[in-house]
């Protein structure tokens, strides 16, 4: 956890995006919280948080239900049927990429977000 905070503050931009995740909620559905607690979460945000304000890096947390995974990068179209199954994003317009790509950029181009 420390070498990838690490190495995400290492490029030295000027801002870093998260999402607002439902952790507890998570952890609610016996499916996923063996894995979501592996991940510890919280203290990945607050290490990430703390080296932000070590490093004048502005964290930006976009609300938990900015649909930055069904939302289309290309043309901004919001695809309602998208299952967590489904890895690959297909959009009507053409664009064709990686779920989590996708969802990545659509968070770093997120307009409302808090600062955290």
């Amino acid at each position: 956890m420390n070498k990838t905070i690490a190495e995400i503050v290492k490029t030295k931009p000027s801002y870093i995006t998260i999402e607002d995740l439902n952790v507890k909620g998570m952890m609610k559905n016996r499916h996923l919280s063996k894995a979501v607690a592996s991940q510890k979460f919280y203290e990945f945000r607050t290490k990430l948080k703390n080296k932000c304000d070590e490093n004048g890096i502005e964290l930006r947390v976009v609300d938990r239900w900015y649909p930055s995974s069904k939302l289309c990068h290309c043309c901004g179209a919001i695809k309602k049927d998208l299952k967590l199954s489904d890895r690959i994003y297909r959009c009507n317009c053409g664009y064709i990429a990686d779920r989590d790509y996708n969802a990545s950029l659509n968070l770093r181009d997120a307009k409302t977000y808090k600062i955290a």
